[in-house]
């Protein structure tokens, strides 16, 4: 059911519990259309902070392990362009310019968020579990089984009738597989332990990618109780 407790209807960012899944979904908007005001930013950071806070409390996660979140634009992509997610200091990923605050990135990780789906691009782009551009794989063989770090999923092109955007001749260690195609990804949430996610292209149906995520146990990464005590204590 998705979480209306604030009362605020039509809103850019709710939740809804499905399954062992608790999906989170935000507007990344509200980054880059500052002609509307920063209060919309600190609002919403504060919601997606006390949401997190209560999904991540023992007896929910144990109710629901996988945390999922979604926004348009995202963090990290090897599209041919510059600007949004090719940027080092992307406003997403590291919050306002200069004062650095309201960035997704760390809350995300201090939480032990699972996977973040995007679109805007108009391609698929599979990433390594990651955290601050490095890969935080959780093994040789299957970089997807506990990692150590959330996992990204740019897929934007169903639907889409512009033009398929390219990827930079060279790609990104920490981009794992890309396809410059039109298509549509589908989940399948097996268990608690495990999901598959298969990329289908429009042209035959065929599946051009697919992967298992894996978790054991879930929880805060390695790191994440020190980047969420550094949140708790920041001012903003």
């Amino acid at each position: 059911m998705i979480n209306m407790k604030d009362g605020i209807m039509n809103n850019h960012f709710y939740s809804f519990d499905l399954g062992p899944v608790h999906f989170i979904s935000y507007s990344t908007e509200f980054y880059y259309f500052v002609e509307y005001g920063w209060t919309q930013i600190a609002v919403q950071y504060d919601w997606l902070k006390n949401d997190l806070a209560e999904a991540t409390k023992p007896e929910n996660r144990a109710k629901r392990p996988w945390i999922i979140v979604m926004g348009h634009r995202p963090m990290y992509c090897s599209s041919d362009h510059i600007g949004g997610c090719t940027m080092k200091d992307n406003i997403v990923r590291k919050g306002i310019p200069i004062l650095k605050s309201f960035g997704l990135e760390d809350l995300f990780y201090s939480y032990g968020v699972d996977l973040e789906i995007f679109g805007h691009e108009h391609n698929y782009e599979r990433l390594f579990p990651i955290y601050d551009y490095k890969v935080f794989n959780g093994s040789v063989d299957n970089p997807y089984k506990n990692p150590d770090a959330p996992i990204h999923l740019i897929t934007g092109s169903a639907g889409n009738h512009e033009l398929i955007t390219p990827f930079k001749n060279i790609q990104p260690q920490w981009s794992a597989f890309r396809i410059p195609d039109y298509g549509y990804t589908r989940m399948h949430v097996v268990n608690s332990t495990h999901i598959d996610i298969e990329q289908i292209s429009d042209k035959d149906g065929t599946v051009v990618d697919k992967f298992t995520i894996q978790k054991d146990t879930h929880g805060p990464y390695s790191e994440s109780e020190r980047i969420k005590m550094l949140l708790e204590n920041t001012v903003y």
